[in-house]
């Protein structure tokens, strides 16, 4: 039967259109339309009903309703719940939020081209739509435990108190990390980043590369992260001026020319 179908499109629906020229794929969209409805229109051979009666009469009250929304191709990734309450998207690097007490968890993550479903022991625990940005956070604040008061090993406190032990700039840097996120789960890793240089580069860098972040007004990892690698901690801002001398130019006048 499905190799008799395919001999009737060839020779009812491709041979007729084929001898037409389209100028869209929606011209030729309509074109194939127009000889299905015809070829199922006409009356089958020694029948007094065609395909068109036969479904109408017979199949269409039959059939169940679409889908409301398109099949999506779906793909999936294991993923473990960080102490922030999120789970990274290896493919995409980015995180999603889950609720607090799958922290420490191993889950699933099914995913199409807009929505990522979480899932733990096949319950579905956390929908989200997708996002692609890198290092970013989708977040649902029902997820999160300080809406809940739920404690652990990372809270914003800890986090104060650990940046407070090396030094006041550090408090102060760990704090603006903090507070310019909606949620503060969304900073823990930064924090705890940041904080790590302390161990990798010691106190007294972290310390000069808190001092030297704060007055750029940029607050994040990468930014002290930049600073260490590239030894800025140590920079004094006034060594340019004070030690290289005015190149001589004629186009340089000079303080002396304003008088």
């Amino acid at each position: 039967m499905v190799e008799g179908a395919v001999k009737i499109i060839y020779t009812k629906i491709y041979a007729p259109i084929n001898r037409a020229t389209y100028h869209s794929l929606k011209e030729l969209n309509t074109a194939i339309w127009q000889a299905l409805e015809t070829q199922n229109s006409q009356l089958l051979k020694g029948r007094n009903y065609s395909r068109r009666l036969q479904f109408e009469e017979i199949e269409r009250h039959t059939l169940m309703p679409l889908p409301v929304l398109p099949y999506q191709f779906k793909k999936h990734f294991y993923a473990k719940v960080i102490k922030n309450g999120h789970v990274n998207l290896g493919p995409d690097k980015h995180y999603y939020s889950v609720p607090y007490r799958f922290i420490g968890k191993r889950v699933k993550l099914l995913y199409s081209s807009t929505i990522v479903e979480i899932y733990s022991n096949y319950e579905r625990i956390a929908l989200h739509k997708r996002a692609k940005n890198p290092y970013g956070y989708t977040t649902d604040k029902d997820h999160m435990a300080t809406t809940h008061r739920f404690v652990t090993d990372w809270t914003p406190d800890k986090f104060l108190e650990w940046a407070a032990s090396i030094h006041e700039d550090v408090r102060l840097y760990i704090l603006k990390i903090l507070d310019r996120k909606q949620h503060p789960e969304q900073a823990y890793k930064s924090c705890l980043g940041v904080l790590g240089f302390a161990k990798k580069a010691g106190n007294e860098r972290l310390i000069m590369a808190c001092q030297r972040a704060l007055s750029y007004g940029i607050y994040n990892y990468k930014t002290i992260q930049t600073i260490l690698e590239n030894k800025m901690d140590g920079y004094e801002e006034s060594l340019f001026a004070d030690e290289l001398p005015m190149p001589n130019h004629d186009n340089i006048r000079g303080k002396d020319y304003y008088k």
